[in-house]
């Protein structure tokens, strides 16, 4: 069971038999009267939004979600296809599922698929992924003192910002958390 002081973004929780995602919480502490906490969360099986308020030593209940280490294979246009690592079952999930995950999704990358009830809900990216350059400007000699940045399009579709000396071809850590460049890992 969860305490209200346990509750932060990216809690899954179950409500009502459904698994819920922490999207965003406030903890109030008004002049007058108990604290208590605001919360949005999200349906994680329709993606609905849900707004509750907890009073401070209310208990939630944990979800009851089992991660499956799984391959993605391809993208057939429509859906993602995962291949369970120990038995080689395939699972498809449509685009909302795989959610902001699928701009740093390389193919072949190994990553934890949620389940609730035996249904795929979710994906879960390891904490760094490397990804080839596909786009990127030339920089401008001579600006590397200032610290500066550049936008760069990876080969799985997300752009993110990197420093100045790294070209088209160059393969990259990036953190799939905060999804910022970590090192640069290959030079093309």
């Amino acid at each position: 069971m969860y305490e209200t002081s346990d509750i932060r973004k990216n809690l899954k929780v179950e409500i009502d038999g459904d698994p819920y995602i922490v999207v965003d919480f406030q903890f109030v502490k008004p002049g007058k009267g108990n604290a208590f906490t605001r919360t949005k969360l999200r349906n994680m099986k329709t993606g609905n939004i849900l707004e509750r308020t907890y009073k401070s030593g209310e208990k939630l209940n944990p979800a009851a979600l089992e991660e499956r280490e799984m391959q993605f294979l391809y993208n057939d246009g429509e859906n993602y296809c995962f291949m369970d690592t120990k038995n080689y079952d395939q699972v498809f999930l449509t685009p909302d599922q795989v959610g902001e995950a699928r701009e740093l999704l390389p193919e072949n990358l190994v990553v934890d698929i949620m389940f609730h009830a035996e249904k795929a809900l979710g994906v879960s990216l390891p904490n760094f992924v490397d990804l080839e350059v596909v786009e990127s400007e030339p920089g401008i000699k001579g600006d590397t003192a200032s610290g500066a940045s550049k936008p760069a399009k990876l080969a799985a579709g997300a752009i993110i910002n990197v420093p100045l000396f790294i070209e088209e071809g160059d393969v990259l850590r990036i953190n799939t958390r905060s999804r910022s460049y970590v090192e640069r890992i290959k030079k093309s």
